[in-house]
């Protein structure tokens, strides 16, 4: 069982390791391929991407943090991340076929 974190941000990986969150694989972008069942996966993924983890029997953790228009776009710092709220959140994401 892997535990992979997924950002391209260097203020997420240095607030995760604030936090004591370990994780054995840091990629910037998941091919959800490579995610096997019994795999945790942390990160901020668009909605089908999470869906598809999921459906592949990986656990999916959102780093979520609640953030004001003014931010959106910049890179944020552990410090900003922190002030936001950050929070690792677990969510179970299924695709509904129409």
């Amino acid at each position: 069982m892997t535990i992979w974190f997924i950002t391209r941000h260097p203020g997420a990986i240095e607030w995760a390791a604030r936090h004591g969150i370990a994780w054995d694989k840091h990629v910037p972008h998941l091919d959800p391929e490579e995610v096997a069942a019994g795999d945790t996966v942390i990160g901020s993924l668009p909605v089908h991407l999470a869906a598809a983890i999921c459906a592949r029997g990986a656990s999916y953790f959102n780093l979520s943090l609640d953030m004001p228009a003014h931010l959106r776009g910049r890179e944020l710092d552990a410090d900003v991340l922190e002030a936001r709220g950050a929070r690792l959140e677990k969510y179970f994401v299924k695709k509904e076929m129409p």
